[in-house]
């Protein structure tokens, strides 16, 4: 982390100073939990509780600095070292951005660069971001997020990561309406943007699609003249795109655009759903061959992605190529694969859903499961407005289509799935509703069967990721003999 003294965050977050101006924080966390000896303790409202509640618990654990909205006494009566700002969230933004600037101003002073990398999408940001920071960490320090930080809160948290010796800092930024892309991006000032795609995730917060699209391209738009705007070429929206920055625009496509600087030539997956592929870079070096360690077809625009990314970072094709075939999934529930002793195969892809991430992860068990028995586990698209019925409608009548062997609808958000599968055919134990998880664990326990392949996927509040998990364990049930010495 960037060393900034009480008096410098005051000035810098335009806060009134009520602490030793010379207290210079180690850390910045957001949950008290997290504290630590030296750490800035940033009290933010937020939807179920109120972080102002929890300065006690920080302080004890050693935090040292509060960045807060109000004043809060401690038990000797009077109030914790703090600076206090009218908006906490928007404070920590503030003090992000000049960390970002003096990252910059120091390499810059010692003969270095650092080079910041902002991507989004309606899917694939988290697995891009983990591929992207796997090539670049081989040639320098390098700061992605944790998990899925990409907003206004999980972007600063990732920035305070980060100091003079970080060379590469790759920031993933997610949106739930107009102008937050365009704030997180004045925030960090990306060299390098990459748009994924525009989907129907989130579409009843946005009010629809073209909104979505608005605020993806956000991020084109903030570039400098001097970066360069990763765009895929396979989404017409995305596509678009092109004329809405300043800054040199490198295509993907892995769908074979003529016009796609970047391509993946005889695009294929294996015997285990990896996709195979020989990377073309617009130097003309190569192509480079791919071997992914990744799941599903799907991931071929990831990877090329962030195999553009790195291009334009000055990363070598060769070791692009050897980055992405090295690497498997970085983050938890994203196609996570386990295999069960007794020849259960799970595919936990459970840490988020929407239309276009719920087609391609159904695709990838109907190829996987060929030969074998597959059951597919959904529940609920959440955030979709006024599209859900029909789009959840969609999904239960591709699955009996995609010929599923099995299909567990669990939640009542989800039942359109399972009466659409139903109209379109599937009915008896093919089909199954359950409203609760707990009920859907209890049928899979007591019925699958060695061989079978069975997909976890759902929204992230919905928590299917966490009945994923429980079924990736060894079964509880006995055998048949034990029980019966039992009875």
């Amino acid at each position: 982390m960037i060393a900034f003294t009480a008096a410098e965050i005051a000035e810098i977050t335009s806060g009134r100073l009520d602490a030793d101006p010379g207290i210079t924080p180690l850390t910045v966390v957001t949950d008290s939990r997290e504290a630590t000896t030296g750490s800035l303790y940033v009290a933010k409202p937020g939807e179920f509780a109120d972080g102002h509640d929890f300065l006690p618990a920080a302080f004890e654990a050693g935090a040292v600095l509060a960045l807060a909205e109000r004043p809060v006494d401690g038990p000797d009566g009077l109030p914790y070292p703090s600076i206090l700002v009218p908006d906490a969230v928007l404070a920590m933004g503030a003090l992000a951005a000049e960390a970002v600037r003096r990252i910059r101003a120091a390499r810059a002073a010692a003969g270095g660069e650092l080079t910041v990398v902002g991507i989004t999408g309606s899917a694939g940001k988290t697995t891009t971001k983990d591929l992207l920071a796997g090539i670049f960490s081989a040639h320098g320090n390098t700061v992605a997020p944790q998990g899925s930080y990409n907003g206004e809160v999980g972007v600063p948290l990732t920035v305070f990561r980060a100091d003079t010796d970080t060379r590469y800092l790759v920031i993933e930024m997610g949106a739930t309406g107009i102008g937050h892309i365009r704030y997180l991006a004045e925030m960090v000032k990306p060299d390098i943007g990459v748009v994924l795609g525009v989907g129907t995730a989130h579409a009843g917060e946005f009010g629809g699609v073209e909104n979505i699209a608005l605020a993806k391209g956000e991020l084109v738009e903030g570039l400098a003249a001097a970066g360069t705007a990763i765009i895929n070429l396979d989404d017409d929206r995305v596509a678009a795109m092109r004329s809405r920055t300043t800054a040199k625009v490198l295509g993907f496509s892995a769908e074979g655009r003529d016009d796609a600087a970047v391509q993946a030539l005889n695009a294929d997956t294996n015997a285990g759903g990896n996709p195979e592929f020989d990377l073309l870079l617009p130097d003309g070096d190569g192509p480079h061959h791919v071997s992914s360690r990744l799941i599903g077809s799907h991931h071929t625009g990831n990877l090329l992605a962030a195999a553009a990314a790195a291009f334009a970072a000055g990363i070598p094709g060769a070791d692009i190529a050897s980055g992405l075939s090295s690497q498997t999934a970085a983050s938890r529930w994203r196609m996570e694969r386990s295999e069960r002793a007794d020849g259960v195969t799970v595919i936990n892809d459970a840490y988020n859903a929407n239309p276009e991430s719920m087609r391609a992860a159904l695709r990838t068990l109907a190829d996987l499961g060929r030969g074998r028995r597959t059951w597919a586990v959904l529940g609920a698209m959440l955030e979709l407005g006024d599209d859900s019925i029909r789009e959840h409608t969609a999904v239960g009548t591709q699955v009996v289509r995609l010929n599923i062997s099995r299909l567990v609808v669990v939640g009542r958000e989800a039942r359109p799935l399972y009466v659409s599968a139903v109209q379109e055919g599937s009915w008896g134990d093919e089909c199954i509703f359950t409203e609760t998880a707990e009920e859907a664990y209890e049928l899979l326990n007591a019925e699958l069967q060695p061989g079978d392949l069975v997909l976890f996927k759902s929204s992230n509040s919905v928590g299917l990721r966490h009945l994923g998990d429980r079924i990736a364990l060894p079964p509880t049930r006995q055998p048949a003999d034990e029980r019966s010495t039992l009875l």
